[in-house]
């Protein structure tokens, strides 16, 4: 048997896998094999960069694929108008979905002593309840279930039912509520509406405070080719303010809404965009005088590389922002600020449960 798995799907759930690893014991450290999913993210060359550094034992590519791929499961995902139309078609599409991933998953689950799972409610999810494989499931970003409470957003409506069927494994259910899901790790419980039985509180920060050096500059190795670029675009003495983008609205309300957030926030200061690693646009090519972050990385990355400081950071959504101990000023504008871009129910996705 091999020791440890971890299914990413994102930069962020690879930053992750490395502070979990770095906990460990070093006599147990060095075994773990990565499974990078391409179904939602580009790696580009991340692969190689882990490879390069010899720590992991295996750094795997995973061509997992959406159900929209799938005809007939397009089909049974339609909405047939109740739960008791619905159910047949949910039933038979969580055993058909796992059977037509099979042949895309490139390794045996069953030969590592411990799985680990990012973002469950990807296909990786289906597969193993219906492989009867036991897993942990990790939150897929930093405090993310206190905006999006996917397992409940996407079940509302029945949700007791839903649950009970997905402890059955008849249907299934991300985030703890599927049959073989031991648990799911979480930064903080105190800030979730819903609080669940599953749910296991593992604090990043006390991890991130325990590296080391030579563990720190490895994360840096892994995910920033520009590092020196970067340090020499900060050293200047001027004000500096960062904002941080994520993958809402369409691209070009995005530019607007990063335009007021600078005209908002900004004042005098140099100001430099941090795109989330989904975000495609250039804002240098869009708003005059702004320097971009370039490189797709998770913002924690930014608090290893030596001589960082900001006076201010600016975020709408990002929940990280609130580990940017190198930024005097931390100003989240929250899910309100979006009020004015698109309409509320497109981002205040738990406002369905209240």
């Amino acid at each position: 048997m091999k020791d440890r798995i971890y299914v990413c799907h994102t930069y962020y759930h690879v930053y992750v896998t490395f502070l979990k690893e770095f906990a460990l014991p070093k006599e147990k450290q060095g075994g773990a094999t990565v499974v990078l999913s391409k179904m939602s993210t580009d790696f580009e060359s991340l692969k190689e960069r882990l490879l390069a550094l010899h720590y992991f034992e295996d750094v795997i590519e995973f061509d997992e694929k959406r159900f929209t791929e799938f005809e007939e499961l397009v089909e049974l995902h339609k909405d047939r108008g109740n739960i008791l139309k619905n159910m047949p078609a949910r039933i038979k599409f969580t055993r058909r979905y796992a059977q037509l991933e099979e042949p895309f998953v490139p390794v045996d689950f069953k030969q590592y002593k411990e799985v680990y799972v990012f973002c469950d409610s990807d296909p990786i999810g289906y597969y193993l309840n219906y492989k009867h494989i036991p897993y942990h499931a990790l939150e897929d970003g930093y405090n993310c279930l206190k905006l999006f409470d996917a397992a409940r957003v996407d079940n509302r409506g029945s949700f007791r039912i839903k649950a009970f069927l997905a402890s059955l494994n008849l249907i299934f259910i991300q985030n703890g509520y599927s049959k073989y899901c031991i648990d799911m790790e979480v930064n903080d419980r105190s800030c979730l509406q819903y609080d669940y039985k599953k749910y296991k509180e593992v604090p990043r920060k006390p991890l991130e405070e325990q590296l080391l050096p030579e563990e720190k500059r490895m994360i840096v190795d892994a995910f920033l080719e520009n590092a020196d670029e970067l340090r020499e675009a900060l050293s200047g003495g001027e004000k500096k303010v960062i904002l941080l983008t994520e993958k809402i609205c369409t691209d070009e309300v995005r530019v607007r809404l990063v335009k007021d957030m600078i005209q908002k926030e900004a004042g005098d200061a140099r100001v430099f965009i941090k795109p989330h690693p989904m975000d495609p646009i250039d804002y240098e090519k869009q708003i005059e005088g702004v320097t971009m972050i370039r490189g797709r990385f998770p913002l924690e990355v930014l608090k290893y590389v030596d001589g960082i400081h900001f006076d201010k950071a600016v975020t709408v959504l990002t929940q990280a922002i609130a580990g940017m101990d190198y930024a005097d000023e931390k100003v989240f504008l929250g899910p309100s600020f979006l009020d004015a871009y698109e309409e509320k129910e497109k981002h205040s996705y738990n406002a369905v449960l209240s």
